[in-house]
This record gives C-alpha cells, structure tokens and sequence, in this order.
C-alpha cells in the first residue's frame, strides 16, 4: 500500500515507502556527493512556510500542520483531505502511516479522528436529529435524499432508537453543490429544502419516502458540510462518525451498529 505513485496538480508525489527507505541511507552517508544527506532532512517545522510552498507547488490549502512521531514529517489537513510531507515540503505523501510500537496504530485515523470531532461540534446546531427516548450512543451520520442506502437506514430508525442509537444528520449531496451548467445541483436544492424546512425531520423522512416536499431556500451550512465531509475522508453515503471520530462508511444495520457502538 506504501508503494503507489500519484499525480496531483501535475505533480509527481513520491510515495512513504520511497522517502523512508532513504532517510537512514541519507543519514548514514554525509558525503557531499550524496543526493540526500543528513542537513537535507529539516528537524525544524516552519508551518508557516510549509503551507505556503505546498499551495504553490499543489494548489492544496492547508489549513493544519502537526508534527508526526516519523523525524521530519508532517501530517496536513487540506481541503482535499489528510496528507503527510516532508518539513522543507520537496515530498508530498498520500495515504496511510503506521506507527508499530507499542502497538499498530494507524497514524491518519489519529489526525482524522480528531477533525471529524471537532467538526461535529462545529455544526452540532445545524444537524437533523433522530434521539433514542433511551440514550446510549449517539452517531453523526452524512446522508444524501436520493442514497439507497441512506433510504434503507432511515426506515430502521425506530430500531436504531429503539437501540438506544441517536441519529444526527450532516449533509452530504454526492453530486456536489453545482452542476456542469453551474446552477445548483438536484441534491443539494432537496438537502437545503429539507433543512430550511418548518418540520425538518418530516421533511427528511417524507423526501427518503419520495414525497414531494415545500421547495425552501434558507442559509444553512449544506455546502459547508459537504467541504467538511470530505476534508475527513466521506467519499459516499451513508458514513457514520462515531463518539471516538472513527468513521464507518457504508450501510450499518442495526444489530451490527449496536455490536460497533459497545466495542468503542
């Protein structure tokens, strides 16, 4: 998995496999001859600079830089999604760092786990919610109108309540926020009619059933929660976040949910 490349802004991104296995080899020969050498790998962060050369080079907006336990790497939250590079920002890393001692912790579940909280709280006003009567566990789940999926987890929300499951509802159009024409997508005018509605739970629970529901414009953060979303890994629907950040993608039946929710 560390060993793929990809492209972004027309970029070649070398990937971890590549730049880790030459930090010793660097570190070892101080030779002025060598390509890499020890004063090349930055043990300073200078976020300031680094944020302003990954935009130039990537076009990436980064909006936080943390130090990682890996010598001169440092993980990015971007609004495209998590990245880790290099402190002097020349390598740019896409995908999964693993910490092994003491124990396998994937290092970009860390960061994101952390962002998807924070970002619940931010929009915890703005949510559609489904409370149990009996309260145990509460998921923040990113849902779309025309969703099969979607669908079939909002007919079961008796027995997710009846499970003591809260359902907190973010937006999420798949299509995006405006079509090829530039006008605003089928999606996201039924998302932000739901929630500009008087009853916004009916409203939800009408539009997953295919009634018609009151065409309604309003300010609310549908477009926001979209950007946030992806920023922390959602790429489809449903996706839940759970009380610890972790995200489950996909259907979650009932039962199953329950099991997940206990084991946390």
């Amino acid at each position: 998995m560390f060993k793929k490349l990809f492209i972004i802004g027309g970029v070649a991104v070398a990937t971890a496999s590549v730049f880790f296995s030459m930090l010793p080899a660097a570190i070892a020969n101080d030779s002025p001859a060598s390509s890499i050498t020890e004063k090349t790998v930055f043990t300073q962060l200078n976020v300031n600079l680094l944020k302003e050369k990954i935009k130039e080079k990537t076009g990436l907006v980064v909006e936080t830089v943390e130090k990682t336990p890996v010598m001169g790497i440092a993980s990015l939250i971007t609004d495209q999604g998590l990245f880790y590079a290099s402190f002097d920002g020349n390598y740019l890393i896409q995908g999964k760092v693993f910490s092994l001692e003491p124990k396998i912790t994937d290092l970009a579940e860390v960061s994101l786990a952390k962002v998807r909280l924070e970002g619940v709280e931010k929009f915890k006003d703005d949510m559609i919610v489904f409370k149990a009567k009996d309260e145990k566990y509460i998921v923040s789940a990113f849902t779309d109108i025309s969703c099969g999926y979607c669908r079939k987890m909002h007919k079961q929300m008796t027995e997710y309540n009846d499970l003591g499951i809260t359902f907190r509802y973010l937006a999420f159009p798949r299509g995006g926020v405006k079509d090829q024409a530039g006008n605003y997508s089928q999606g996201f005018k039924d998302l932000r009619s739901v929630w500009c509605s008087d009853d916004p739970k009916k409203a939800m629970t009408d539009a997953k059933d295919s009634r018609e529901i009151a065409y309604r414009v309003c300010d609310k953060p549908i477009e926001e929660q979209l950007v946030f979303g992806r920023k922390v890994g959602v790429n489809g629907t449903p996706a839940l976040i759970l009380s610890n950040g972790m995200l489950a993608p996909g259907y979650q039946e009932p039962a199953k949910l329950l099991q997940l929710l206990q084991k946390l």
